[in-house]
């Protein structure tokens, strides 16, 4: 079975685990993020960091949230330094998903153990 998006995902969960490696756990989200980023670009990719995304309600905004990292357009990345990956972390990312026209996301977490969690969302009122 094929991943959607699979090449470029192979490239950030390879890029994840460098940044896990080298800088090991313990520092801020926006540590990851930098360095994450600068990973993902040494690997050919597009990244945005801090990106909005509007929440849209009968075509008018109603709130303004920041993607950590869009990778290519066409994947979010959440980032989490913290103890797990929670239940509250993988709704926030399916919003980040439901307000955009992207499918697939990671929730990607610099705790003790490097972890991160795979989501998808597609409806046919995307695109």
């Amino acid at each position: 079975m094929k991943l959607l998006h699979e090449e470029i995902t192979d490239k950030i969960i390879k890029s994840f685990f460098q940044v896990y490696n080298t800088l090991g756990y313990g520092f801020l989200e926006k540590v990851y993020e930098n360095a994450l980023a600068i990973e993902l670009r040494k690997n050919g990719l597009e990244v945005k960091c801090q990106h909005p995304i509007s929440v849209l309600y009968e075509n008018e905004i109603v709130g303004q949230y920041f993607a950590d990292l869009i990778v290519n357009n066409i994947v979010i990345i959440e980032l989490k330094a913290a103890k797990e990956i929670t239940v509250e972390n993988e709704c926030q990312l399916m919003n980040y998903l439901k307000a955009t026209n992207i499918e697939l996301g990671f929730v990607m977490n610099f705790g003790k153990e490097a972890e991160y969690k795979r989501k998808i969302f597609m409806n046919k009122y995307k695109h």
